[in-house]
């Protein structure tokens, strides 16, 4: 802890450890702090399954080409054109060569996956999944000599003038609480586990939320940036949030906490009213709306109703669906009116049209004479035992961040870029992700500007 390194990176998760590999591969010194315990490093990457890139033609893992063209376009429809264009082709445009490159770091394929989000074409699927792909990195950056430290929680930045010159532990390591490095790489996620700073956008609400991913982002070295002169980028209220299962834990509920099967039924709030669209889009433009949707109901809790013909068309989570062999009953173990729900689900049934279902392509199943139409997949529930599950929002990561530039590095509030702080992931995906989401580019962006960070820094710190 005595000496000085070239590269400082703070985080634990796949943006950290693109970084720390690039910088060290380009000659750095490259001490990481990772504020979880080792059991628990890595961040949200544990939970994650796939990466988005683009690719000009099918190969052993993905079915057939995904243009940059195509990639910006799925972006800009998730975002409804709340991005950064440069920044976000720029990473589109880098995407295609971190297919081969993190490979290259020990990280492997799989073929896609079966299930709702049919991703085949355009996701590369993590053999093992995330935990597995991390676990890679990991043994390359040691392997290439990057020192890494475990609950290593930073509690303040030394910064003049736009300029880094050390962190503050926690904890002392070897006597030593004071970290002194060249350059910084700022990796350390969101802030979506800070339940106070949520209910600061949120208000009380934020209280009913479920975090899917780690309780160790809090946010500490997003506001320590923010707070010492570094321009922030995003909405406190824009995140990356699906509907999860309400009985699911407070944190690190994960993937298999995530329900696929809205577009197989209906989504009703705690009055048994129907509030949206359940036919949209396709699931995987649209799966990460429903977050947000659900935020916005009485006490935050809603209801996916289906039926017995559809149990078999989608992912199964951890909990079962709860049943009831009548539409009273089901209402009964839900606590909701069952008149009501009688109500909503006849006038449903009587608005469904006839059509061709195919939930892989926009079909002609959808509703007519009600509000709100359900536009695609629509089909009559009426097969008891009739299901439900219940679901509130769940959290992944928040797009509050700092605001970089296309060397990652961050920028000052007199929009001068700092002479040595750099940005990846999570803490800066809010240049990309205004709002919205689209499956995999969480890990696109991590990855991408993690090794451009690592990459710049090393740069940066040689001269």
């Amino acid at each position: 802890m005595t000496r000085r390194f070239d590269v400082l990176v703070i985080g634990g998760g796949n943006a950290a450890l693109c970084a720390a590999i690039s910088a060290r591969r380009a000659g750095a010194s490259v001490l990481v702090l990772e504020g979880a315990p080792k059991f628990y490093r890595g961040g949200n990457t544990r939970h994650t399954r796939n990466m988005r890139c683009a690719h000009d033609a099918a190969t052993e893992i993905l079915t057939g080409p995904y243009t940059e063209e195509e990639f910006w376009n799925d972006l800009l429809l998730v975002t409804g054109g709340q991005t950064d264009e440069e920044l976000a082709r720029f990473m589109i445009h880098e995407s295609k060569d971190i297919l081969n490159w993190i490979v290259e770091q020990g990280v492997r394929w799989q073929p896609s996956l079966g299930g709702t989000l049919s991703l085949g074409r355009t996701n590369s699927f993590f053999l093992g999944g995330g935990r597995a792909m991390l676990n890679a990195l990991y043994r390359t950056a040691e392997e290439l000599g990057v020192d890494i430290l475990y609950n290593a929680e930073v509690i303040d930045l030394k910064i003049e003038d736009g300029m880094f010159l050390s962190a503050a532990l926690k904890q002392p390591v070897n006597g030593k609480t004071e970290v002194r490095a060249s350059t910084l790489v700022a990796a350390s996620g969101g802030f979506e586990a800070n339940i106070e700073w949520l209910k600061e956008s949120w208000g009380e609400a934020a209280d009913n939320f479920l975090i899917r991913g780690t309780p160790y982002n809090r946010g500490a070295i997003l506001k320590l940036l923010l707070a010492k002169g570094v321009q922030e980028i995003g909405d406190p209220t824009q995140c990356h949030a699906v509907a999860i299962d309400a009985r699911a834990p407070k944190f690190d509920g994960g993937i298999i906490t995530r329900h696929d099967s809205v577009v197989f039924g209906i989504v009703v709030n705690k009055h048994a009213e129907r509030f949206y669209d359940e036919g949209e889009d396709i699931w995987p433009k649209r799966y990460a709306i429903w977050g947000r949707l659900v935020a916005a109901q009485p006490d935050q809790i809603a209801y996916i109703i289906f039926d017995s013909t559809v149990v078999t068309s989608f992912m199964p989570t951890l909990f079962p669906p709860i049943a009831g062999q009548t539409i009273a009953e089901l209402a009964g173990q839900l606590e909701l009116d069952p008149a009501a729900l009688e109500k909503t689900i006849t006038e449903f049934n009587a608005a469904v049209q006839p059509g061709t279902f195919d939930h892989t392509i926009l079909d002609d199943c959808r509703t007519e004479g009600i509000t709100p139409q359900k536009t695609h997949w629509a089909r009559k529930i009426e097969t008891p035992p009739y299901l439900a599950y219940p679901v509130r929002p769940g959290i992944t990561f928040t797009y509050l961040g700092t605001r970089v530039n296309k060397q990652a590095r961050m920028l000052m509030k007199d929009g001068k870029p700092s002479a040595n702080m750099f940005a990846a992931g999570e803490i800066m995906a809010g240049n990309v992700l205004g709002k919205g989401y689209a499956a995999g580019i969480g890990m696109t962006i991590g990855s991408v500007f993690g090794r451009v960070a690592g990459r710049e820094a090393a740069k940066n710190a040689r001269n």
